[in-house]
């Protein structure tokens, strides 16, 4: 079954999901790559990214291939550039950054991408991307040139969202980045909820099992967890202990 596919059942009953964000410049050897991807299944996580937002060690293929040979959770590209290919992840987040008015990542760089995304054969998924003012200026807000919704304007990000299911987006990512100082409020995912039918994914800020919980009942289809799984490997293990598969 392909991953879109699979994200629109769990979206159509209800089933949470979660997922873990790894950046391969923040690797540190390969063997703790192993031992954390060891960690993933035992937390029964659902999927794998694998980008940053500038990836300096050149190390994006090494780092997927190391997590195939590992685990068979699949494996996403959250591309940072269009640079960020690979044909051996199962599928990339094809990202539109529609909360920014930069041309380059609304279609620019896509028209960059498409020939050789065609070539590697895996699964597009077109991704409506949306940053969130959570606090602090992030790398992402940085490099992509483009100014987060407000925190406290849930109804700019439930429309912005609406917007991009609209066009025909396939996804809602709603992110307020690596590093953020908080989670997405409540209410601005309950608000992008009620007004799209498609698959939401929210991140950043994310920090404990609780919080990743708050935002599975306000209506996140999948968390993303990253950072603070980079600072505390160990806290991986909590998160087996997440008490619902439906909410």
């Amino acid at each position: 079954m392909r991953i879109l596919d699979q994200l629109i059942q769990s979206h159509e009953s209800s089933q949470k999901l979660l997922a873990v964000l790894v950046d391969p410049d923040k690797i540190q050897s390969i063997e703790l790559l192993r031992q954390f991807i060891g960690s993933c299944e035992y937390a029964k996580v659902d999927t794998i990214l694998v980008g940053g937002s500038l990836l300096m060690n050149d190390s994006l293929e090494q780092c997927i291939e190391t997590i195939k040979s590992s685990t068979k959770i699949p494996v996403v590209i959250f591309p940072g550039s269009p640079l960020q290919i690979s044909g051996k992840a199962d599928a990339i987040l094809f990202l539109s950054l529609i909360s920014g008015r930069n041309p380059e990542l609304l279609i620019g760089s896509h028209v960059v991408a498409a020939p050789y995304l065609k070539k590697t054969g895996i699964e597009i998924l077109p991704t409506g991307y949306i940053l969130i003012d959570c606090g602090n200026a992030t790398t992402v807000s940085y490099i992509s040139n483009t100014q987060p919704i407000p925190y406290h304007k849930p109804e700019i990000a439930a429309v912005t969202a609406l917007a991009g299911e609209m066009l025909g987006l396939k996804l809602i990512y709603a992110d307020g980045g690596s590093g953020a100082q908080k989670p997405i409020s409540e209410k601005t995912i309950s608000a992008i909820k009620k007004q799209t039918t498609i698959p939401l994914i929210t991140g950043g800020g994310i920090r404990s099992l609780d919080d990743a919980e708050k935002a599975w009942h306000a209506g996140a289809d999948v968390v993303v967890v990253g950072t603070a799984f980079e600072n505390d490997p160990t806290l991986i293990h909590s998160f087996r202990n997440r008490s619902t598969v439906k909410i």
